[in-house]
């Protein structure tokens, strides 16, 4: 029976496309069964409706708290009903009751090789630091930033004269790539955790 996979995005939902792809090419069993969004102008929401895929907009701005916004995030992810939740480029930290509610049944994408560059702007920490190879990182999500225990990781050599916008646009590359393959291996129950390590099998 095919997973139903909800994708959280605040932006341009570039990986949000990569799963779609990935999933009309029948390279995941499962089908997205919603798309929740933060961000009203999120051009995630033009992917969404092109792929015939149920939006639900939690304007963060109208909320007079975050406690509110969160109310209303879980409401929306219960009624999703979904085997897992993908973060696509949600720019928004998810508080604990979520995490936890939700524990082993959500991943993220993230632009570095976690545990290193954690947070915004990961490319320009990578570049700032001098490290001579970044990437991108899959990892399940947990109360802490960027911490929770690692699924796939991708390499990308830092080149000469990169700025944090052409590092960025080689790991996208490899972003596109990593999530859809997390996500399958999610799909078909390969994945193990023990503690913080994950296992393929």
């Amino acid at each position: 029976m095919k997973k139903r996979i909800g994708v959280l995005a605040s932006g341009r939902g570039s990986n949000f496309q990569a799963i779609i792809d990935a999933i009309g090419q029948r390279k995941i069993p499962a089908t997205c069964i919603a798309l929740i969004t933060d961000n009203p102008d999120a051009y995630a929401i033009v992917r969404a409706k092109k792929a015939k895929i149920p939006v639900t907009i939690i304007d963060y701005s109208l909320y007079p708290s975050r406690e509110e916004y969160e109310c209303a995030l879980l409401t929306a992810m219960q009624q999703a009903d979904a085997d897992l939740f993908v973060l696509a480029g949600y720019m928004r930290i998810l508080g604990t009751s979520i995490v936890h509610l939700f524990s082993g049944k959500m991943m993220n994408i993230h632009p570095a090789l976690l545990p290193s560059f954690t947070g915004l702007h990961a490319q320009k920490q990578a570049l700032d630091y001098g490290v001579k190879v970044s990437g991108c990182t899959v990892h399940f999500v947990d109360e802490s930033l960027d911490c929770g225990p690692i699924i796939l990781q991708r390499c990308v050599a830092v080149q000469d004269g990169d700025d944090e916008d052409s590092l960025a646009e080689r790991i996208l590359k490899y972003e596109h790539k990593c999530l859809p393959e997390a996500i399958r291996l999610f799909c078909e129950g390969k994945l193990v955790t023990d503690g913080r390590s994950v296992r393929i099998i």
